[in-house]
């Protein structure tokens, strides 16, 4: 079990699963960088993310920015959304103070692109649910994204797979971050769509290559 002290943000577990040297940057050497995939999303976020939000959507109750922790995980943080749906069954049901019956909470994250073929949206969904699941004591087998790109809900399965990838992430979070020593850069081919990679990589970045260099200064004269 993790201390207070040494928890760990929840969101960092995307960054992580998608470069263990971008989720350093960010979460020890605090450095960021904005491209147009991050830009979309904040923009997405922002009318997602209000923790004063409720809303009765026929059966269920929707709740957002819901504050979840794992003292397992070592990790804290907050949900886009976590729907209440109405059951009979005690069993892995909570009480929610404001509305009288038995919920199963249901994590929903809201994504700007599409699914991927990776898990990384997976595992951060996933550990979502095994917040909840400390917090309230109970089992949550499934969650959904909505992917703004496609316009609908993708829902997903809390496999033992991805509950497994979400230990082992958290581990190797912890321990990284306990060592404070960056993960070696290794270019990859997914590294072109990351944010970091002026700061990770300078020599691999387009701004450093004189033709960005040409096109950028022969288009502020122009214009």
């Amino acid at each position: 079990m993790y201390s207070e002290d040494d928890m760990l943000m929840l969101s960092g577990i995307q960054h992580y699963r998608f470069c263990p040297r971008q989720w350093a940057l960010i979460h020890i050497d605090q450095q960021w960088e904005d491209n147009r995939l991050t830009t979309e999303g904040s923009i997405l976020h922002k009318h997602v993310d209000d923790p004063f939000y409720r809303q009765k959507c026929g059966d269920y109750i929707s709740l957002r920015s819901v504050n979840v922790a794992s003292r397992e995980l070592g990790l804290y943080g907050l949900t886009d959304v976590v729907e209440l749906h109405p059951t009979n069954e005690v069993e892995n049901s909570i009480l929610h103070p404001n509305y009288p019956g038995r919920w199963i909470p249901y994590p929903v994250e809201y994504k700007h692109g599409k699914p991927k073929s990776n898990q990384i949206d997976e595992v951060q969904l996933t550990a979502q649910a095994m917040c909840l699941e400390e917090v309230y004591q109970i089992s949550i087998e499934e969650g959904a994204f909505f992917y703004a790109e496609i316009k609908r809900r993708v829902e997903v399965s809390f496999t033992q797979q991805l509950r497994d990838i979400v230990r082992c992430c958290a581990e190797n979070m912890h321990a990284i971050y306990e060592s404070r020593k960056l993960p070696k850069a290794v270019y990859e081919r997914h590294c072109e769509k990351c944010s970091m990679l002026n700061i990770c990589m300078p020599s691999k970045s387009g701004e450093n290559k004189a033709s960005y260099y040409l096109k950028k200064n022969l288009y502020e004269e122009t214009t």
